[in-house]
């Protein structure tokens, strides 16, 4: 095999570092989050929500559910870090005290009273609901942060979160559940550099190979230190070889040093067809999606139905190293007492492989999540003519050919 350097670097190399780092099988819901470093959350549920859809793929037999109902006994959390989501405990530390939003911090500073009385009534209560709370506080309503109207103890607990005085113990029906800090969730103080480059490298890592720009608008959303922040970091961590900086086709890309050398051999492909969450860590960034797979993929579940193009939840397809479409999903539901059926409608950058191993991947991928969403067999509708499910008949903007 002939040696390779830094000016073998490619998008293929690039796009196919991506897909082994990230889609790692891992034992134990712990052990993925650990190894990602940070899983979105969102509340959607098509045919899953967004959470259960992306450990789905690193978590052997894992059913849709499974972080709920596991969540209390698992060292992890629910928090912000540039998005919300779940994420180890240790991460806490890199998190807190940060600076609030300005709805967050008006809420607190505007009812100071209420501060006191909502820790004292989660604290006597063990666990929170926030009916519960609502119920022995009050039901004033207050303007949120959408511009719609919420319970103020409701906003109060969701403040005292982002604060980090007050933590989620469970989660009934996807509501979030409240509780005060454990002791062993109480971490020193960081010193302001150390949190900064410990919020660096966790987005780092999870987004990595990641373009610059990508990067640094990632971590502007990141409420860390207000000196040095994170963007600052990066500079640092870029200064002292712990990342390193490369350009490929035009583009300045950044990831942990001690990869380079798997990027440079990143050769494999697996025999594979794998439904990626809109929030997977390959999907996320839609710059860096666009740059290894060259369309463009959108998001158009708050699009209205007459303007959509892939679909209300579209999974992006992952076929080998290629995202070659998206499915949407969902479950038709059978008489009484009988399971439904999962339904997939399948759309196409290009054109449908007419391979026999996509074919039977599809199929794999299919039974896969009938068995992750607990219900009978699945069923792949048929495009009714090429044009309808075609992404290059649909204006989604294939880019070039794919590479």
């Amino acid at each position: 095999m002939a040696l390779l350097t830094m000016s073998s670097l490619s998008i293929v190399l690039l796009r196919r570092h991506a897909i082994r780092r990230t889609l790692k099988r891992c034992a134990d819901i712990s052990d993925a989050v650990s190894h990602l470093g940070f899983v979105q959350a969102d509340p959607i549920r098509a045919p899953a929500r967004a959470q259960d859809l992306i450990l789905r793929l690193r978590v052997d037999r894992y059913r849709a559910g499974d972080l709920e109902q596991l969540y209390p006994t698992l060292p992890l959390c629910e928090d912000v870090l540039h998005v919300y989501g779940f994420l180890p405990q240790q991460h806490l530390s890199f998190l807190h005290p940060r600076p609030l939003s300005e709805h967050w911090q008006r809420v607190l500073d505007e009812h100071p009273s209420l501060v006191k009385d909502v820790l004292a009534l989660v604290a006597e209560l063990g666990v929170a609901h926030p009916k519960a709370v609502e119920k022995a506080l009050g039901k004033v309503r207050r303007q949120n942060g959408w511009g719609g109207q919420s319970s103020a103890t409701t906003m109060m607990l969701e403040a005292l979160h982002m604060q980090g005085r007050l933590r989620v113990a469970r989660r009934e029906g996807g509501l979030r559940l409240y509780a005060t800090v454990r002791s062993e969730e109480k971490t020193r103080a960081l010193a302001p550099t150390l949190r900064a480059e410990g919020l660096c490298r966790i987005l780092t890592s999870l987004y990595a190979p990641m373009p610059l720009r990508s990067l640094q608008q990632a971590l502007r959303a990141v409420r860390g230190p207000s000196r040095p922040t994170p963007r600052d970091a990066l500079q640092r961590l870029l200064a002292s070889g712990e990342l390193r900086q490369a350009r490929v086709e035009s583009e300045d890309w950044i990831w942990p040093e001690q990869e380079t050398s798997d990027i440079l051999h990143s050769d494999e492909q697996l025999e594979r067809v794998q439904l990626l969450a809109p929030f997977d860590p390959l999907v996320w960034d839609r710059h860096r999606f666009s740059l290894l797979w060259n369309w463009n993929y959108r998001f158009e579940a708050y699009t209205p139905a007459s303007k959509r193009t892939l679909g209300y939840y579209a999974l992006p397809m992952l076929f080998r190293d290629q995202v070659i479409g998206a499915a949407n999903l969902s479950i038709q539901t059978g008489q009484t007492g009988q399971p439904g059926t999962l339904h997939s409608d399948l759309r196409f950058v290009r054109e449908r492989p007419t391979e026999p191993a996509f074919a039977r991947e599809l199929e794999r991928e299919l039974s896969a999540l009938t068995q992750f969403l607990g219900i009978g067999q699945s069923s792949a509708a048929r495009p009714k003519s090429s044009k309808a499910n075609d992404f290059s008949k649909n204006a989604l903007d294939p880019i070039g050919e794919a590479r």
